[in-house]
């Protein structure tokens, strides 16, 4: 016990001190919201990863796949690799950059509003923006909450999480961006030395890599078809390849449609530092997805630990991971509830200043107060970062009554990224998307994933799991945004041409880069 707290006060001590020391950045809403646009690319790279993957992932998502997919599993981290940060960088990075800063944009929402030239897209999008990523934190905190039970068998709850909510506030309030991109950098080194250590662990025990694949092998594995599947869980695609796809597309493409992960192309200093931050994310996301979704893996070789009942964990997925570290040594756990806490107090920030940027800028200014002037908006955004992470702690007290962590998380990107993701992808590069495409998405991926959290059982299926349902809009959207584009009035040609203008100016480049007119 000593050195497990020990460990909580070095990182709580190391966290709010940062947010002190950055404090003379966050005077102004360019500084707080985006760090003054000069992020470098390994704070970049980082506060993109740790934002991405937190205890949603770790318990959650690597506890419940892990067992659905066995060693499978481990594909989900690749596409998050390969497809959520690499690409996403590759296609999105550059873009988002001029664009947002061309249009004097600074949240998602507001970006919607002047692209398309609309102020109630913008309050429509920071509305679905706020309500959904409040399920998101509830997950956030559930995922952690099965960790402290299993670590601190005498400390209550409840007030580990008062003390990380208040001690998270104090370093995003004090800081603003780029309090939390330092924190995010130092949090994202924690996950990377502590998700290797901790599989080293596991395997270990069970005799070694060779040895926990054996034992994968010998596991009756059901199908969805209910047809018995010999050796599924050691299995190139696992017993339900669709399922195992539709976790792929709402886990990786998603990320291309949240507010909290695109805000961080905002803020990016350079191409030069576009490129390495890309190299760098990449690499984050193999080693610590990657590494999460293989360790899950090897969850069923913990059954008679975890008391299975008709082919599930009596305590439900979410006991998977925590059943699997409890036997380690002190100092490891010690390891894993740092990497935890560093993972979850990322997102937990990147998640507060994302959306009370989002309710000042979008909804507050120039709607409820006309004139605001610039420290007034820093304030006003300190207050809902407060009230943010009151509402999330209170949700995560009140955990009982939540649901399974993937589900929460599959509401919360199934509606955001199923709403942003086509028209913001589209809009990037596309001049003749229309108003009203994006109006009929916005309210066919929040209403769609709305329904689905109100009316499950009505659906089909296939569509009942939030995971599915979540893919589905977010591929949906795809199609829908070019459809209703087709037959739909454009924007005024004039308006969208000075928009793209920041894509059409001349920049000097070395010769590795281009071979010029001769």
């Amino acid at each position: 016990m000593v050195i497990k707290i020990t460990l909580l006060v070095v990182f709580f001590a190391v966290m709010v001190g940062i947010g002190i020391y950055c404090r003379k950045s966050a005077t102004d809403v360019n500084g707080f919201v985006l760090g003054g646009r000069s992020v470098g690319p390994w704070l970049t790279a980082f506060a993109y990863g740790t934002s991405y993957f937190s205890a949603v992932i770790f318990v959650g998502y690597a506890g419940q796949f892990g067992w659905k997919f066995g060693i499978a599993s481990t594909w989900i981290g690749i596409g998050n690799a390969f497809i959520g940060s690499l690409l996403a960088w590759i296609i999105l990075g550059r873009r988002t950059r001029l664009q947002t800063q061309h249009l004097g944009t600074a949240t998602m929402p507001e970006y919607f509003g002047k692209r398309f030239n609309s102020n109630a897209l913008k309050i429509v999008a920071s509305l679905i923006v706020f309500i959904f990523l409040i399920p998101y934190t509830a997950s956030l905190y559930n995922g952690l909450s099965r960790l402290f039970e299993m670590a601190f068998p005498g400390v209550s709850y409840s007030v580990c999480v008062i003390v990380m909510a208040v001690l998270t506030g104090i370093y995003v309030i004090a800081g603003g961006y780029m309090a939390t991109a330092i924190n995010d950098f130092i949090q994202g080194i924690i996950m990377i030395v502590g998700i290797v250590a901790v599989i080293a662990a596991v395997l270990v025990g069970q005799g070694g890599f060779t040895a926990a694949l054996e034992g994968l092998s010998k596991v009756e594995c059901t199908t969805p078809s209910g047809s018995l599947l010999a050796g599924g869980f050691n299995s190139f695609s696992g017993p339900d390849p669709l399922g195992l796809f539709c976790v792929v597309v709402l886990t990786s493409l998603g990320t291309w449609g949240l507010p909290q992960m695109v805000q961080k192309f905002y803020a990016i200093k350079s191409e030069k530092q576009i490129s390495k931050g890309t190299i760098i994310s990449t690499i984050f996301a193999i080693i610590v997805a990657g590494g999460c979704y293989f360790l899950g893996g090897f969850g069923r070789l913990f059954s008679d630990s975890l008391d299975v009942v008709d082919g599930m964990p009596k305590d439900g997925f979410d006991a998977i991971i925590p059943t699997m570290l409890e036997k380690l040594p002190d100092i490891l756990i010690g390891v894993v509830i740092v990497l935890v806490l560093s993972a979850s107090m990322s997102t937990l920030s990147s998640l507060v200043l994302a959306s009370s940027s989002t309710l000042t800028l979008d909804m507050i200014k120039g709607h409820i107060v006309k004139d605001m002037k610039d420290k007034q908006q820093v304030f006003v955004m300190r207050v809902f970062i407060v009230i943010f992470i009151a509402i999330s702690a209170f949700i995560a007290i009140n955990k009982d009554k939540l649901g399974y962590i993937a589900d929460m998380m599959g509401i919360s990107w199934g509606a955001l990224a199923g709403s942003f993701l086509a028209p913001f992808l589209y809009g990037l590069y596309g001049k003749w998307v229309s108003k009203l495409s994006v109006w009929v998405n916005f309210i066919f991926g929040a209403g769609v994933m709305t329904l689905n959290m109100l009316f499950r059982e009505s659906f089909p299926a296939f569509l009942q799991s939030p995971i599915n349902c979540g893919a589905f809009v977010m591929i949906a959207g795809l199609i829908i945004v070019p459809v209703v584009s087709l037959i739909t009035p454009k924007m005024k040609k004039q308006e969208v041409d000075e928009m793209f203008t920041c894509y059409d100016k001349d920049v000097i480049v070395p010769a590795k880069q281009s071979l010029g007119n001769n």
